[in-house]
């Protein structure tokens, strides 16, 4: 078992030459939202680049993307007209692909079966490495793993969507047993897996990581949304998938404390994000 330390950050984390320029610390793409949970993939591009992502871009219905481009000056948004995400929404969705260097998929896309279609069609045509979150893991529990296998990708789920990706629920076993269970579908997928908790397990389907950090205080809404654009904001630099997981597990986790430690009760998503810098 591997346990993440602080040491890992500091490879991951290299120093930047003097003549770094835009483009070169990656492009993530955010692909989700729709009328209901306008705000996910925004927690998610601003936590991709607060980790150090030099641009990300957001395709979501329009409610949510009207909603971003409102709320922060930073984040680029591809309004898709449709009031979810659909097959309709593909041609679009194609054009945003290009030219990016990692992408973070399903954030409060929603589960309309239209929607879970299209998802599963978004993650057979993605070519980059990605972060699996949130409905999009429910769209691949459902019928799509085949087709994705083998693939860049990390999947990021809680309890309930581990089980909806495996039909088996992690909280009936022991810890050990836990390990146990994200290896193996880490291994029938050929992807990461990490499976979050008070203590995340991450593995590749050969090792098993776990990391410490966090806060009981990280339990309110939009701290996965947090983590998956930490996650994808490693991808989009070029970092390995196993590592940019444990990684970004780490710091959300770290983040998440220092801001428990200002906010308590009162911690939101946000002030997770404030803290990436910090850690």
């Amino acid at each position: 078992m591997i346990e993440v330390t602080e040491q890992l950050i500091r490879e991951v984390y290299k120093t930047r030459p003097a003549e770094a320029k835009k483009y070169d610390y990656g492009h993530l793409l955010v692909i989700g939202g729709s009328k209901r949970y306008t705000g996910a993939p925004l927690l998610v591009a601003l936590a991709a680049m607060r980790a150090g992502c030099d641009l990300a871009t957001m395709a979501a219905p329009r409610r949510s993307a009207d909603a971003v481009a409102a709320a922060s000056p930073t984040v680029v948004t591809w309004p898709l007209e449709e009031d979810a995400l659909s097959h309709a929404s593909l041609p679009e969705i194609r054009k945003t692909m290009e030219n990016k260097t990692a992408a973070v998929i399903g954030p409060g896309a929603g589960r309309e079966e239209k929607t879970l279609s299209a998802l599963r069609q978004i993650l057979k045509e993605c070519q980059v490495p990605a972060v699996i979150d949130a409905d999009a893991i429910r769209a691949v529990g459902e019928k799509g793993a085949d087709e994705i296998a083998g693939r860049p990708f990390v999947f990021t789920p809680h309890a309930f969507e581990f089980l909806a990706l495996t039909g088996t629920d992690p909280r009936r076993a022991q810890f050990d047993q836990r390990m146990g269970m994200v290896k193996n579908v880490a291994k029938t997928l050929a992807c990461v897996v990490c499976l979050k908790g008070n203590r995340d397990i991450i593995s590749d389907g050969k090792e098993v990581a776990v990391n410490d950090t966090g806060s009981p205080f990280m339990t309110k809404g939009g701290t996965g949304d947090v983590l998956a654009g930490i996650i994808g904001a490693l991808l989009a630099r070029g970092i390995d998938p196993f590592l940019a997981a444990q990684a970004g597990c780490w710091i959300s986790g770290k983040a998440g404390h220092l801001a428990s430690v200002r906010k308590g009760e009162g911690l939101l998503a946000t002030d997770v994000i404030h803290e990436i810098p910090h850690v």
